[in-house]
């Protein structure tokens, strides 16, 4: 997958608002909650110039925290590795983390087999409350 990374623009992030998911995967649909810190976005665009999904890199020094989203008509087709690699090249090219971390919903097995392909471990378990969604745990997991 051959993608061009960029800072969101207010058009992307509108973009993002506007992603539905089926369930249970629309805990991430994009307006669920409001949108904190959006310059830590950044869109990931193909050939053609098309968002096909974000990246979100949280600076913790010397680590990372790491987020992402594929585009829902794009989830399920095997592209998520390569996905998630690229905005861990990126991450690592621009930001030099010494550890780069993640949070997943603990239900997201797809997502977490795609993390532990790409050599990442289950290295903690929380729980977040939402007031849609009431309490979900999430796992933290970090390179290994």
């Amino acid at each position: 997958m051959e993608l061009r990374i960029e800072p969101a623009s207010d058009e992307v992030h509108a973009q993002l608002r506007a992603w539905r998911y089926a369930p249970p995967y629309d805990f991430y649909d994009g307006d669920v909650d409001p949108l904190l810190n959006p310059e830590r976005f950044f869109a990931a665009l193909d050939e053609e110039g098309e968002l096909v999904g974000f990246y979100y890199f949280e600076e913790r020094p010397p680590d990372m925290d790491y987020g992402l989203g594929l585009r829902p008509d794009l989830v399920g087709r095997r592209l998520g590795l390569d996905f998630f690699l690229a905005g861990l090249e990126f991450a690592r090219e621009r930001y030099g983390p010494g550890g780069v971390f993640l949070h997943v919903a603990e239900f997201n097995e797809r997502a977490r087999k795609v993390y532990e392909q790409a050599g990442f471990v289950v290295v903690s378990r929380h729980v977040r409350s939402f007031d849609r969604f009431g309490d979900v745990a999430f796992l933290t997991m970090a390179e290994h």
